[in-house]
Order: C-alpha cells, then structure tokens, then sequence
C-alpha cells in the first residue's frame, strides 16, 4: 500500500465497511471500541516505555498495530459524523498556531 491521505483513509475504511463490513456499528459503540482499543494503545506503551513489564501470557502486540486500530475507529466517526478529518486537522494546526506560538516557548518546566 503506498502512502495515502487522511481523506484517502476516510474513503477506504468507508469502502471495507460497505463492502465487506456490511455496515457501521452505530456512532456509540465505535465511540466505546474507540475507548477499548486507546485502552490497549495505553496497555502496550506502559509496558514498553513504562515501568511495567509484560505478562507471561500477555499479547505483544505491535505498538503500530494498536495506533492503526485506534486510526482506524476514529476514521469510521469521522465518516459517520460527517467530519473532514484532513479539514479538521488543518484548523486545529492553525488554531494550535496561533494560541501556542509563545506558550511552550516560555514554560520553564520545558526547558
């Protein structure tokens, strides 16, 4: 698969879920598998960059893996709800941009 955008991203999950998903699970339950597979991206990065440590019988899932399952849940509300995540992103980079030119800048607890 070569590179491709977050509209490109918007428009293929939208093409696997009409075509061999069937159909959206509806807007509360991927908000609930959102908060399930961030769960499991938080799981993985404790016990990678954390101090915790890996079960025996744990899953050692790639990192990668579980930021593509939580990609991909986001993409899906971002299709049901309407929103333009390539859109979405550039105004929140120019909302960051302006609000935050100096901010962390001039945050002692940063330097």
């Amino acid at each position: 698969m070569s590179d491709i955008t977050l509209r490109e991203a918007q428009a293929q999950v939208d093409e696997w879920i009409t075509s061999t998903g069937v159909r959206y699970f509806n807007e509360l339950t991927n908000l609930g598998i959102l908060m399930e597979e961030t769960g499991e991206l938080a799981r993985h990065m404790v016990r990678t960059y954390g101090e915790q440590s890996y079960k025996a019988d744990d899953n050692k899932k790639a990192l990668a893996d579980e930021m593509a399952d939580v990609l991909w849940v986001l993409l899906c509300l971002a299709n049901q709800t309407g929103t333009d995540l390539t859109e979405a992103l550039k105004l929140n980079m120019e909302k960051k941009s302006s609000r935050d030119a100096t901010r962390h800048k001039e945050n002692d607890k940063l330097k």
